[in-house]
């Protein structure tokens, strides 16, 4: 699949579930109105779908949420997607979690073929977290990142750089992941969806970030990918990684492969943008995929070339999604 700007589309993100068991306060408002089941696809037509896209030239599928394993019956989806990874059709199968039911779920991950798995954590102050998360408790989630370092899963640790919030952590984090041989990812907050803070006090460029963990750490670029839109460093003093998502400071657009879909069945060719195409209604019209393809097509004919992200004082978001509703 390529787009209009020559990019070829080998990855999608695929939202399983809007709901989760945590309400961060840049993902989520606290009182959140969930979807209908109605209006939700069914583990079979999710499955249906993902296939649809491997078929079609995708080479790495991540499960998103929401929560992705607050989901029932996930982990049977889990390991039928699984099964094209071992098929050969699909090179990665890969999760974004909170972390709070990986003790439950580790192993049970790694025998589906899962071999890498995302978990947000943004402190690790347990008093913090539960202020960021608005109800979460620290230490279960500590708890299920070692059950997935146990497994056998490789563990990326996202961290979403909040100003005044977590600002002073970022060395403690550094040293933490290198201690347990997990790379870091810290990310710009976005602004997306009306979650009841000020984004213009959350907002901290991550050149700045870079700038400070330079005083401490040694950070030398590297070309290393997985895939995605984080720009990554080595830290010659942990042996491990560091990424940079950056979609405030410097944009990634101009290489984006990847597109998201809810767990509605709405295809958005970018984040940053409203457009969006209906997979739900040709999933559900034909026992055939050729209305599934045509609509996969001109979503990605649709790919805008790039978001139109700002964060000012008086703007509302760019999108007034959630991020929890695409999936990151």
């Amino acid at each position: 699949m390529i787009d209009s700007f020559g990019r070829k589309v080998t990855y999608v993100r695929v939202s399983v579930t809007d709901r989760c068991d945590l309400r961060c306060v840049y993902c989520m408002a606290e009182d959140m109105t969930f979807l209908p089941k109605a209006d939700i696809l069914t583990l079979e037509e999710l499955e249906r779908l993902c296939a649809a896209f491997v078929r079609k030239g995708v080479r790495k599928i991540r499960l998103t949420g929401g929560e992705p394993l607050v989901r029932r019956n996930v982990m049977g989806l889990i390991a039928r997607l699984g099964r094209l990874v071992a098929a050969g059709e699909l090179h990665e199968l890969t999760l974004t979690t909170n972390g709070t039911l990986l003790a439950e779920h580790a192993e049970g991950l790694a025998a589906a073929g899962i071999r890498r798995v995302n978990v947000s954590l943004d402190t690790l102050d347990p008093a913090r977290f539960a202020r960021v998360t608005r109800w979460g408790k620290l230490d279960r989630v500590i708890d299920g990142i070692m059950a997935a370092k146990a497994a056998g899963l490789a563990v990326k640790i996202n961290t979403v750089a909040l100003k005044g919030v977590n600002e002073d952590e970022y060395d403690d984090l550094v040293a933490w992941c290198g201690n347990h041989g997990f790379d870091l990812c810290l990310i710009e907050t976005m602004p997306m969806g009306e979650v009841h803070a000020d984004r213009t006090e959350q907002y901290l460029p991550l050149s700045l970030v870079r700038s400070r963990l330079g005083r401490r750490w040694t950070l030398t670029d590297s070309d290393w990918t997985t895939g995605g839109p984080a720009r990554y460093a080595a830290i010659a003093e942990t042996g491990r990684r560091i990424g940079f998502i950056t979609p405030m400071t410097h944009n990634f657009c101009e290489s984006c492969n990847r597109v998201r879909v809810t767990c509605t069945g709405t295809l958005y060719p970018c984040l940053g943008q409203d457009s969006a195409v209906d997979l739900r209604a040709p999933l559900r019209s034909s026992a055939s995929d050729h209305l599934l393809d045509a609509a996969i097509d001109a979503a990605i004919g649709a790919k805008p070339k790039g978001h139109d992200f700002i964060i000012d004082r008086g703007r509302r978001p760019a999108v007034a999604r959630h991020m929890s509703v695409t999936g990151g």
